[in-house]
């Protein structure tokens, strides 16, 4: 499909398939429903199909992957996905818990700093609904897949815009949280605090305890006084993931719909990425409609005038008439998309057109690798 200022060669622009021979990471976002799993599916097929080492991870807790890829289940642990390509394709789907779990290992100072940790009541509870746990630790798995040299590339299915949002930034939250004073006092052994925690006696203590349980108060001591000396692996670690989303072998790539709403979130997310001067590498518009031509309201009215009542004529119009109908739908769509494509101009811009069926195999993600890496020409 061919639509007007689709991937043209302006300055030294690269293209979609550049972008995937060179990228290290590879971020897709964007707003629900808008083809953001599809594409990351596509983007990591389209690696392996081009000799590369991919993976594909999914922090969406929906198995949209597992459904694009035709696959039946995708678990914690990368899976090899078999096919006929010159590289690997593996795929993934985030397990905050274990990743926790292993961060814990890698920094606790012995094994039994480390089950310590791991058998603690508290530990077993937030590590899995605490908020911005699940964040960090997708962020936490990108990076460690990204050091894992059995990988080329790290294609990353994010959450809807605003929830990828707390993805990016929760490492840097992470980093404040573990330099806040309140978190230095309550750490420290040889301070006040975990002192006081400690106080059988303490007033506030006991309160605290008939409204929680005692139990929980000594679990949550017991955690943090196990938990010290870990706080610099962590936010080392915290800082190395921010890093790499700065980086230039780490491309997002913005994923939207040609409706008002899908691009009013891109854009936001565009700004706000800007803002921490972090540009959008490629923007990817989904379920485009054919042109079919330049609209012209009044050249139609005309045709469908002289056609009407004539022998035959009014199959003829109604043809006619769908044609301009989906005219007018697409030059509606461009005027859309006009705001953000100036927004991340110097950004791949790629337009997918609308397919008739879902994506649910590797059949199908070929299909929308084709528009995406060899486009029609403007």
């Amino acid at each position: 499909m061919s639509v007007p200022g689709t991937n043209d060669a302006r300055g030294t622009r690269p293209t979609m398939a550049e972008l995937i021979d060179t990228a290290e990471v590879i971020v897709c976002c964007g707003s629900g429903g808008v083809g953001k799993t599809t594409t990351a599916a596509v983007i990591g097929l389209s690696a392996a199909r081009r000799g590369r080492r991919a993976v594909v991870v999914t922090i969406d807790p929906a198995r949209r992957l597992a459904d694009a890829l035709g696959l039946d289940h995708i678990g914690a642990t990368a899976s090899l996905i078999d096919g006929e390509w010159p590289g690997e394709l593996s795929a993934l789907m985030l397990d905050a818990e274990s990743t926790f779990d292993s961060l814990v290992e890698r920094y606790a100072a012995s094994d039994a700093q480390a089950s310590s940790i791991l058998s603690n009541s508290f530990y077993r509870n937030i590590s899995g609904t605490l908020s911005g746990t699940q964040e960090y630790m997708a962020s936490e798995k990108l990076y460690e897949l990204h050091q894992n040299e059995a990988y080329d590339l790290v294609v990353v299915d994010t959450p809807p815009t605003r929830n990828a949002l707390d993805f990016l930034e929760a490492p840097e939250r992470l980093s404040r949280f573990l330099n806040h004073r309140i978190y230095r006092a309550v750490t420290a052994p040889s301070r006040g605090v975990l002192r006081v925690f400690n106080a059988a006696t303490s007033a506030a203590l006991r309160q605290v305890g008939k409204v929680v349980g005692s139990q929980v108060i000594s679990d949550a001591v017991a955690f943090f006084q196990a938990f010290e000396g870990m706080e610099e692996g962590f936010r080392r670690r915290a800082t190395s993931v921010t890093e790499l989303f700065a980086d230039e072998v780490t491309a997002f790539v913005l994923v939207t719909a040609p409706r008002e709403d899908s691009v009013a979130e891109a854009s936001f997310f565009a700004q706000r990425l800007a803002e921490d001067d972090i540009d959008v590498r490629a923007l990817i518009v989904n379920r485009m409609h054919p042109p079919f031509g330049e609209a012209d309201p009044a050249a139609d009215e005309k045709a469908d005038g002289e056609l009407r009542g004539a022998p035959g004529g009014d199959a003829l119009a109604d043809y006619h008439r769908a044609r301009a109908d989906l005219r007018r739908l697409a030059s509606e769509e461009l005027a859309n998309l006009a705001q953000l494509t100036a927004q991340v101009a110097s950004a791949v811009i790629v337009y997918v057109p609308s397919l008739a069926t879902d994506v649910h195999d590797v059949a199908g993600l070929n299909r929308v690798g084709e528009s995406l890496l060899d486009p029609d020409p403007a």
